[in-house]
């Protein structure tokens, strides 16, 4: 048999987080350097790195990642297991570290995304529902029902 060594183990944690009032956080979680705005909901494993800001009275639903340079508005809802993308392999390969190579999201009021929604480095403004599944990968300028792979309006929103 092998020489078997013990792995280095982590634990998820919250650290270094500025919460406003009322915030709930269901654990296990794994929240650091970011800030969480007031009567906002957390679910269980969900991982929100530093430098993101989430708004008021928004619900982040369980199995979400939310990478660094993530803005979210207020009155979002963010569904079970969506993805937040912040490195868009533009060298060829993961960034390795060159945070230079990283891009921001920005996320309006009263944005809506569906379970397993994808989002790339892009801006969404206020009053948009993104459909389940749905890979964004460009910006959105304009309040509707966006849904696809890409996303694509659906229909606009008054």
């Amino acid at each position: 048999m092998p020489n078997s060594q013990e792995p280095i183990l982590f634990s998820s944690s919250i650290v270094d987080v500025n919460f406003g009032p009322n915030v709930k956080v269901v654990q296990p979680v794994n929240i650091y350097g970011c800030h969480i705005g007031e009567n906002t909901f957390i679910g269980p494993f969900v991982e929100i790195q530093k430098d993101v800001t989430i708004g008021k009275r928004c619900k982040v639903q369980s199995h979400c990642f939310v990478c660094e340079l993530v803005t979210i508005g207020d009155d979002c809802f963010i569904g079970h297991g969506v993805m937040f993308v912040n490195d868009l392999f533009s060298a060829g390969g993961p960034a390795r570290g060159d945070k230079s190579l990283w891009k921001s999201t920005r996320i309006g009021d009263n944005v809506s995304i569906g379970s397993n929604a994808t989002i790339l480095p892009i801006e969404i403004c206020s009053n948009v529902v993104i459909g389940a599944g749905s890979v964004v990968t460009k910006n959105i300028t304009q309040p509707g029902v966006y849904a696809g792979n890409p996303a694509k309006l659906l229909r606009k929103l008054a």
